[in-house]
C-alpha cells in the first residue's frame, strides 16, 4: 500500500486532502491523472450498466434532500454504528474490526462499552442557523432514485422490469477510516435500483445481476479470480435488505468489500408511498393491476474500484539491473493513451516535427507531451502513469516520416509511418 500511495502522489493520481494545512483525515483529492482515471472508470460503468441495456435509464440526483426522505427511509433511526471509544486518546472504532480486543489499537488504552453513533452528516438549510431546516448530506444515492420513481415513469415509456442508474457523491461520518481511499468520509458511488414485480422470481434476477457484475471486472481490467461473493447473514444486513451479497476483493491489505448487491424488497417505495401521500404504485397494463415494485440493488464504490484497479495494475520489474515501476492499466481506462517525445529537446527540427505528430494524435486520443530529461527517464515516467504507448520523433523521422512506437507492457519498439499512426493506435487501444 505504501508504494501505491507514494506513486499516486508522485504522478498526480491522488493527493492528501487539505495538505498545505496539515491535512484532514480520510479526505483526498484526485490529481490530473486520477481525475482522468476516475472519469474513465465511471464512463465504462455507465456504458456497461446503463447505456448498453435497453432496460436501464439514468438519473443525476441532488446531494441534499428533504429531511422527510431520511425519516421515511429509516436512516434517521437505523443508520447508526455501534462504536467503542478509547478512554485516553478518544478515537472511536467499530467493535467488529477489533477482533474481540478491549484495548485501543492506537495507544493500547482501555476502550469504553459500545455506543450507537449516527453515520450521517447534519447540515442546515437557511441563512440563519437557528431558524434553518436541519437535514443531512446523503449517505447513499439510492433515495434519489426512489423519490423520483414516479417522475421517471411519467416522463418515459419504460416498463417493469427496468432499472435506474446513478453516479454521485455520498457522505458518511465514518469512524473507522483508513487504507488510503478505501474508506473515506466523502466518496463516489455508482448505484442501480432495478424494479421488478412482486411475482417475479427475485432470486433469479438477483443471481443474473450478480453474474453481470462479475463480468464488469474484465471491462476495467480487474482479475475476477480475486473477487469473492460473501453472503451476509440476517443480523449483519442493512435494515431494508432481505438478502445481501458483498463482493470482496483481494486488496494489498487483505480481502474487503469492493461492491455489493442487495434485495431491498418493496421497503423503500412502500415507506415513501405512505410518508409522502403520493401514489407510488406501478400500473401493470398487461396484468391490469397495481402494485408496489420490489427492488434489486447493485452498488459500487468508485474510490474502492480505483484502488483495486491501481493495486492490480502496479508492477515492479528489473530491467538491466534497474527497477522499473509500471502501471499496466487496461488501455480503455488509462488516463493518458499516448505520449509524444522529441528525441532531443534542444534540436528545433525534431521539436517542430514532434509537435506536428502531437497535434495529429491528440485529436483522437488524450495525449501527453514530454521533452524533459533523457528519453529513458521519460519512458519510465510514462510507465508509472500507465500510458500504453510512447511515440519518439528522432532524426530518422525527418528522413522517412516514421516514428518509434514503444509498448508500455513489453517495452518493444517498432517503426510506424506517421500517416498510419491513427489506425495503428486505434487497433492497439481497442
Amino acid at each position: 500500500m505504501e508504494k501505491i500511495v507514494s506513486l499516486c502522489k508522485r504522478r498526480g493520481f491522488v493527493y492528501p486532502g487539505s495538505e498545505i494545512y496539515g491535512g484532514l483525515a480520510s479526505t483526498y483529492d484526485y490529481g490530473p491523472l486520477g481525475t482522468e482515471l476516475k472519469n474513465n472508470i465511471r464512463q465504462a460503468w455507465w456504458k456497461y450498466f446503463v447505456q448498453d441495456r435497453q432496460d436501464m435509464v439514468g438519473l443525476d440526483g441532488g446531494i441534499i434532500l428533504s429531511p422527510k426522505v431520511w425519516e421515511a427511509s429509516g436512516h434517521v433511526k437505523e443508520f447508526k454504528d455501534s462504536l467503542v471509544e478509547c478512554k485516553k486518546c478518544h478515537k472511536r472504532f467499530r467493535p467488529d474490526k477489533l477482533e474481540g480486543s478491549s484495548k485501543c489499537p492506537e495507544c493500547n488504552s482501555l476502550l469504553t462499552k459500545p455506543k450507537l453513533f449516527s453515520g450521517m452528516f447534519k447540515t442546515i438549510i437557511g441563512p440563519v442557523e437557528k431558524e434553518g431546516i436541519v437535514t443531512y448530506l446523503r449517505p447513499e444515492t439510492a433515495q434519489n432514485i426512489f423519490i423520483n420513481f414516479k417522475n421517471v415513469l411519467d416522463s418515459t415509456n419504460i416498463k417493469i422490469p427496468f432499472g435506474i442508474g446513478q453516479m454521485g457523491k455520498a457522505f458518511r461520518n465514518e469512524i473507522t477510516t483508513g487504507n488510503f481511499v478505501f474508506r473515506t468520509i466523502e466518496f463516489d458511488m455508482m448505484e442501480i435500483e432495478y424494479f421488478i414485480s412482486p411475482n417475479t422470481d427475485w432470486k433469479k434476477v438477483f443471481n443474473d445481476w450478480l453474474e453481470y457484475i462479475h463480468k464488469f471486472t474484465k471491462i476495467i481490467g480487474l482479475d475476477n479470480k480475486k473477487l469473492h461473493d460473501i453472503e451476509i447473514p440476517k443480523e449483519d444486513r442493512a435494515h431494508y435488505s432481505e438478502r445481501t451479497v458483498d463482493l470482496y476483493y483481494e486488496f494489498p491489505f487483505g480481502k474487503d468489500e469492493l461492491w455489493a448487491i442487495a434485495y431491498r424488497t418493496d421497503y423503500d417505495l412502500t415507506r415513501h408511498h405512505k410518508a409522502s401521500g403520493q401514489n407510488l404504485e406501478y400500473f401493470d397494463r398487461d396484468g391490469n393491476k397495481k402494485y408496489i415494485p420490489h427492488v434489486i440493488e447493485p452498488t459500487f464504490g468508485v474510490d474502492r474500484t480505483i484502488l483495486a484497479v491501481l493495486s492490480d495494475a502496479y508492477h515492479e520489474e528489473k530491467v538491466k539491473g534497474e527497477k522499473r515501476i509500471v502501471l499496466k492499466l487496461k488501455p480503455n481506462i488509462a488516463p493518458i493513451k499516448v505520449a509524444v517525445f522529441p528525441l532531443l529537446a534542444n534540436k528545433p527540427k525534431l521539436v517542430r516535427k514532434a509537435k506536428e505528430v502531437y497535434n495529429i494524435v491528440k485529436k483522437n486520443f488524450l495525449t501527453a507531451w514530454d521533452d524533459r530529461g533523457n528519453i529513458g527517464k521519460r519512458y519510465y515516467a510514462q510507465d508509472e502513469a500507465g500510458t500504453p504507448y510512447c511515440l519518439t520523433i528522432d532524426f530518422d523521422t525527418l528522413k522517412d516520416d516514421t516514428v518509434t512506437v514503444r509498448d508500455r507492457d513489453t517495452m518493444k519498439q517498432e517503426r510506424i509511418k506517421i500517416k498510419e499512426l491513427i489506425n495503428y493506435l486505434n487497433n492497439k487501444l481497442k
